[in-house]
């Protein structure tokens, strides 16, 4: 299990329009491309629903992909998300659709006004990889993984943040 937990100093709605916009990046390769597969607004709620497919480069070790279950050029991803503007957050729950018989990887990620300062966004992250039906490879994929996972998370933090400069300025001081 990895947990993160960041406030981006930029409002609520600059925040989620630059997570929407954050792949592909020149500063994560990885992301090869997103696509928006459905989207749809709740009109008594406001809630916009999302589902994208990410697909990225498989990052599993050249080592490892001897094994033909990981010898696939790519990995899909999918995420789900739940944008409610009049509350000022956004669930995203993500999940790899790649390898499903025998690893699970699992993202929930919140994005809500924060209670420090309501022109400031919190950022709060659980990602779980379990893996399964690899015999002795199990446990040296779930450390490859979760390593990456966490990884990840702070590569995403950092795209955020450069992007957030980039198109919104400065941060909002206190």
């Amino acid at each position: 299990t990895v947990d993160v937990h960041q406030v981006y100093k930029y409002p609520f709605e600059q925040v989620v329009a630059s997570f929407l916009r954050k792949y592909p990046n020149p500063m994560d390769k990885n992301v090869l491309s997103v696509k928006i597969t459905e989207e749809k607004r709740d009109e008594s709620t406001g809630v916009i629903y999302r589902k994208r497919i990410a697909i990225c480069q498989n990052v599993v070790p050249e080592i490892l992909r001897k094994v033909s279950i990981l010898k696939v050029p790519n990995i899909q991803l999918e995420e789900e998300s739940w944008l409610n503007p009049r509350e000022r957050n956004m669930a995203i729950r993500s999940h790899c659709l790649t390898w499903t018989q025998y690893a699970s990887m699992k993202e929930e990620s919140v994005f809500r006004e924060s209670m420090e300062n309501p022109n400031w966004t919190e950022f709060i992250q659980r990602g779980r990889i379990s893996i399964t039906g690899a015999g002795f490879l199990n446990c040296i994929l779930e450390t490859f993984a979760s390593t990456f996972l966490r990884q990840g998370a702070q590569k995403g933090i950092r795209i955020m943040e450069m992007l957030l400069k980039e198109q919104c300025g400065a941060p909002v001081a206190e």
